[in-house]
């Protein structure tokens, strides 16, 4: 390939245009491989349209699925999807929820509880509103709390929590991204060391979970959220939707359905790694991730015995579902597959090294996160899709990180926090759609009542990602909850006088 030139974008901008106007990503992954594909075959010079598509499946799509690394990532996921499926209709999660609800008393309890809630079932963002909307609706209609907030406490407990944890989907997806450009551009860092180092700069997740404690402690509720309370303490409308949210529930279902299949997935996982020197001495990824696939096997193996011997589904029909959750993650392993792809074929024509030849002529890189922050929150507002967003802007942002020497930890903050900031403010999201379903709670009133919060929290990160971009420190997001706490009080004390 001759030096890199403006061209080299032009896979990146119909991925962009088709998944914004589609709203799919798939399709704009899979229309931005198939034209970087054309540009490199010479379609319709060198070869013709079949030959062309025929290389690339064999050259360019199958490498990346033999790929030792990758097939290890997508091995994984299915683990991880069968073990996530089984915990969702194991009725664990509403036992759990159950159990919590006896001992609220008043509404500061309430909100609290589903808070909690909503973070000790981690493990799965879209379950968690099925899980935790049908237990704690009831007691929020009753304690005289809008379904709106409901809504707003379990939005902001599945996705920005998911976001933080390493070793469940989210963190395996977000890591196999990562480790592929860090391998080609001999990064010296990994995909675990990069995903916990860059915690700290997910402003928008720490913002978003620390929301919930300070409006319900404090009493800090202001616009459409505090006229929402205000009319269900006086008797109007709860704002229900038409639907209904459908949650496996058991009378033999324990709490321990949660619990105990997690402390298994734990015992094998140090079991395997301390021997390899784990916590103390770096493991490769490969072992770990065998360690992470056997966790979750045997997890979920102790939890279709525990659901047999209760009697609350037969070990077969454990074994129906546990593969349905398997081939349930096809479509996370094609978006990869295709991320994957995308960033091969851009590396081939030189994309990566054309912005970071833009970005060194003059772009300062102390703003890069700031503006990564910006371009991510659109991308995911537009689509729906914080992980499609994910896909398509951390194979951009990693090399130009490197290039103009922004700091790398910030950025990766950066491109995640501004994925789930859309993805919070969009009213197409999956979580958006499932929290509004789960509280029984109007689509349109959820998103109304929350879009005030999440701008809040949203201008807040962006803040710290200008700072972070002058002052690399891990601190900054303590900084950022104290600011959080002043301009939430400024907004429910001055702003709104309803509340």
């Amino acid at each position: 390939m001759e030096a890199p030139s403006y061209t080299s974008l032009i896979p990146i901008f119909i991925t962009l245009l088709l998944s914004l106007y589609t709203r799919n990503v798939v399709i704009g992954l899979f229309a931005g491989v198939v034209s970087g594909v054309a540009m490199i075959e010479g379609l319709f010079v060198d070869v013709g349209p079949l030959d062309a598509f025929g290389r690339l499946i064999s050259g360019y799509i199958v490498p990346q699925v033999t790929d030792s690394y990758n097939a290890g990532v997508i091995v994984l996921l299915v683990f991880i999807g069968g073990f996530v499926l089984l915990v969702e209709q194991s009725g664990g999660g509403n036992a759990f929820a159950s159990s919590m609800v006896k001992w609220v008393k008043n509404k500061l309890q309430a909100s609290l509880a589903a808070w909690a809630g909503g973070i000790v079932i981690f493990f799965s963002d879209l379950g968690t509103p099925l899980i935790v909307g049908p237990v704690f609706r009831p007691l929020f209609d009753k304690l005289k709390m809008s379904r709106q907030k409901l809504a707003f406490i379990i939005d902001s407990t599945s996705s920005p929590v998911a976001i933080m944890i390493p070793f469940i989907g989210w963190g395996v997806y977000i890591m196999g991204i990562m480790q592929k450009e860090f391998d080609a551009t001999d990064y010296a860092m990994s995909d675990w060391d990069a995903f916990i180092g860059a915690i700290p700069y997910q402003f928008y997740a720490i913002l978003a979970v620390g929301v919930v404690p300070l409006i319900a402690l404090f009493r800090m509720d202001f616009g459409p959220m505090a006229r929402a309370e205000a009319s269900v303490v006086s008797g109007e409308n709860l704002a229900k939707s038409d639907g209904t949210s459908r949650v496996f529930t058991h009378p033999n279902a324990k709490a321990s359905f949660v619990f105990l299949p997690l402390a298994v997935m734990l015992l094998v996982m140090l079991l395997m790694l301390v021997p390899q020197g784990f916590p103390f001495e770096r493991v490769s990824g490969s072992v770990f991730r065998a360690a992470l696939s056997s966790g979750y096997f045997f997890a979920a193996i102790t939890l279709m015995g525990l659901m047999a011997f209760y009697g609350v589904r037969k070990f077969k029909d454990n074994v129906e579902l546990y593969l349905k959750g398997m081939s349930g993650m096809m479509s996370v392993a094609v978006m990869l597959v295709l991320a994957w792809t995308l960033s091969a074929v851009g590396k081939e024509l030189g994309t990566a090294a054309y912005i970071a030849e833009l970005a060194q002529a003059g772009f300062p890189s102390w703003l890069l996160p700031a503006a990564v922050f910006i371009v991510a929150g659109i991308i995911s507002f537009a689509t729906g899709s914080s992980w499609g967003t994910f896909a398509i802007l951390m194979p951009i942002v990693i090399p130009t990180a490197i290039a103009i020497d922004s700091p790398m930890l910030v950025a990766i903050g950066a491109v995640l926090s501004g994925g789930l900031f859309g993805d919070h403010c969009s009213p197409i999201s999956e979580t958006t759609i499932l929290s509004s379903t789960g509280a029984e709670c109007d689509q349109f009133e959820h998103v109304r009542t929350q879009l005030p919060y999440a701008l809040t929290n949203g201008v807040i990160a962006l803040a710290c990602f200008m700072v972070a971009g002058v002052a690399d420190s891990s601190l900054i997001f303590a900084a950022a909850l104290l600011f959080q706490v002043a301009v939430f009080f400024f907004m429910s004390r001055y702003v709104d006088h309803k509340h």
